[in-house]
């Protein structure tokens, strides 16, 4: 992305990125959970969200640190 962020959208983004982190967090005790009693399914689910978010928090980090060519 070569545009800038403007304020308000860098304050959406902000507040985004730490809903998606909080869930993120939530999914690593819902997984540590899940392996006392394995359900394949479930913890499959689970993973393939944590790694969605993961995905979206690292895409929203870039927008809001571009990259900086020196």
């Amino acid at each position: 992305m070569t545009s800038q962020v403007t304020a308000p959208e860098q304050v959406a983004l902000r507040a985004k990125l730490a809903e998606l982190t909080q869930e993120h967090r939530d999914l690593d005790t819902a997984i540590d959970a899940l392996v006392a009693h394995p359900d394949i399914m479930q913890l499959t689910r689970l993973k393939k969200r944590k790694l969605q978010l993961k995905d979206q928090i690292a895409q929203i980090e870039n927008e809001l640190l571009p990259d900086i060519i020196a």
